[in-house]
């Protein structure tokens, strides 16, 4: 029996007259890498921002651990241990990674006076995400370094390390490894299979095929506002991936051997 602890049915958000998600359905089990991939328009942002508690469905349910939940806003999420790496990062530059790390989650010293002035305990923050980053083996100098002085691919270390250190459930990942080069797209890959070996099971939203396929235990392929298939890149090929993503090959053509 396949142990899925993060599940969608039915998902349905319409923006004026289009109609974004229509229908969709999703499963992540645990401990795996799911990728979820799709054309423009398909509607996997869409889905995304629906289990990160971005958007709030139109109709469907979602299911956390088999129970079900309604996300009124990211920070709901986050308060169901599902955290989130957005594209754009959004981490502070001139902020060190410590702060970052813990950034909206500062930890405040002891005693009724330091948490009424919101005295921040930054030895703690210091000494917590050096073992974070030692956790998922991100080797970076300093931990009191201002983030804006780190390489693209050490940033997004920093974003994800982040959401691994905060997640009780789920870590989702939008495009992880868009614009970097060939050495920091490997190191960020190597990352996300740390953070899945931690316990943690991940969904990643890329573009960017060789990655998804090096990387994913499975494939979720998101259609015209549907889920159109889910299959094993071990066994199905990317180039007819690529095909059912858009069209050139139907659902019902897929050999039942290649779903996952």
């Amino acid at each position: 029996m396949e142990n899925i602890i993060f599940e969608a049915r039915g998902l349905v958000k319409r923006y004026g007259q289009v109609t974004a998600l229509d229908g969709t359905d999703f499963s992540l089990r645990a401990g795996e890498i799911l990728a979820v991939i799709g054309d423009n328009g398909a509607g996997k942002s869409s889905l995304i921002k629906a289990l990160s508690g971005a958007t709030i469905p139109d109709s469907g349910d979602i299911f956390l651990d088999g129970k079900p939940v309604k996300f009124r806003s990211p920070i709901d999420a986050r308060h169901h241990g599902i955290e989130t790496v957005y594209q754009d990062l959004a981490v502070a530059p001139a902020m060190t990674i410590a702060e970052n790390l813990f950034l909206g989650r500062e930890i405040l010293r002891p005693g009724l006076l330091a948490k009424l002035f919101r005295v921040i305990d930054h030895k703690k923050m210091l000494e917590e995400a050096t073992q974070h980053m030692q956790g998922l083996k991100i080797g970076i100098r300093s931990m009191s370094q201002a983030v804006e002085t780190l390489s693209g691919g050490q940033r997004q270390g920093v974003a994800v390390a982040r959401s691994a250190a905060f997640a009780q459930h789920v870590v989702i990942m939008d495009e992880p490894t868009a614009a970097l080069g060939v050495k920091e797209g490997n190191m960020v890959l190597d990352l996300i299979r740390r953070v899945r070996e931690n316990g943690l099971p991940v969904i990643i939203i890329s573009h960017n095929m060789p990655h998804v396929f090096e990387i994913a235990d499975r494939i979720h392929i998101q259609r015209l506002g549907k889920r159109a298939a889910v299959v094993d890149p071990k066994k199905l090929s990317m180039s007819d991936t690529v095909a059912i993503m858009t069209g050139a090959m139907r659902t019902e053509d897929i050999p039942t051997e290649m779903l996952a």
